[in-house]
């Protein structure tokens, strides 16, 4: 397995694994095949497993301290706080407080079943609360032990170095992939500055970018993606564009799709971390296919021209959903 290091202290797998579809949003959980799954991909090398107290709500902590209770194989295991929600409630309301981020922790220590988190991320942002204060309480729970590195999830570039400025942020975790790259204009610059990793959540667009979703796809019960403004029928058939082009050169080059948009991740920094998200076995050896995938600078140059005149239709998230972003 190929290895990447976000922050000092902190090397990780260059592929990660993100465990929030084996609780939530895209239809009913299986927790037999997501442990199956999570014991698979640590077979093979991935130990970086990616969570939050969110997930589920509880749920998806739950099933990885599980995990890990009958696999002693050394993993890093990153978490977030922040988010608050009900169980089968979209709506949330965010907390950065520094009481709240020690009772999540704490919460979240006790469902893992760890003493440590090896990364704990604000999850989003609230611009009420001065990220100052949030950054100090983390710090603490770093002085204790309980948390290994701090991160951010979807932060502005001021916000991040504010933060930094108070402990060091050792990652950022926002969505990027070839029909997202907001990341590109200021975070990323910003976090190559001050030597912090980029962990890219949702590199193949939720699926988007694997060809799986044609015009006219009809979502199960349960799955969010019907309500996102990107899988649309108008925005779904517009953005198909981009999938073909992925397509296309896929077939060429003999491998799938998702490969070439993670090796096309992949290729944009050594500080990069993708952490595609699968409960199925299947679709993690797709994933892990894409480190074997070599772009030629034709490849790049023709990806490039796609991203250039092929624009992206729809928000990334719902209005609930894009609170705290950019934050």
């Amino acid at each position: 397995m190929q290895r990447r290091t976000l922050a000092t202290g902190l090397e990780v797998s260059a592929l990660g694994l993100g465990c929030m579809g084996m609780s939530e949003f895209y239809g009913p959980r299986d927790d037999a095949q997501s442990l199956r799954t999570l014991a698979a991909a640590t077979e093979q090398g991935v130990d970086f497993l990616d969570t939050a107290d969110t997930y589920g709500p509880h749920h998806n902590e739950t099933l990885i301290g599980r995990f890990l209770a009958t696999h002693p194989r050394r993993v890093r295991i990153a978490s977030k706080f922040g988010i608050v929600r009900a169980a089968g409630d979209y709506r949330r309301r965010i907390d950065n407080s520094a009481q709240y981020a020690r009772q999540a922790c704490e919460a979240s220590l006790r469902r893992l079943g760890v003493e440590q988190i090896d990364l704990y991320y604000v999850h989003r942002i609230d611009p009420q609360q001065p990220i100052e204060a949030t950054m100090l309480a983390l710090a603490d729970l770093v002085r204790e032990g309980k948390i290994g590195h701090i991160g951010l999830c979807e932060v502005s570039a001021a916000t991040l170095r504010r933060a930094h400025a108070v402990h060091p942020v050792a990652a950022v975790q926002t969505e990027y992939s070839l029909w997202t790259r907001g990341v590109e204009a200021e975070v990323l610059p910003a976090c190559r500055a001050l030597g912090i990793g980029l962990v890219a959540y949702s590199p193949l667009g939720r699926g988007f970018l694997t060809g799986r979703f044609q015009p006219g796809t009809v979502f199960q019960d349960g799955d969010f993606r019907a309500g996102l403004p990107r899988f649309q029928p108008d925005t779904l058939r517009a953005n198909h564009a981009l999938v073909d082009v992925v397509t296309a050169l896929a077939a060429r080059k003999g491998c799938t799709p998702a490969q070439i948009a993670l090796a096309w991740l992949l290729a944009q920094g050594d500080d990069i971390v993708p952490i595609p998200g699968t409960r199925r076995s299947a679709h993690l050896q797709d994933n892990l296919g894409a480190l074997s995938v070599q772009l030629s600078a034709q490849d790049h140059a023709l990806l490039a021209h796609a991203l250039a005149t092929l624009p992206v239709v729809g928000e990334r998230y719902t209005a609930e959903g894009m609170k705290g972003i950019d934050a």
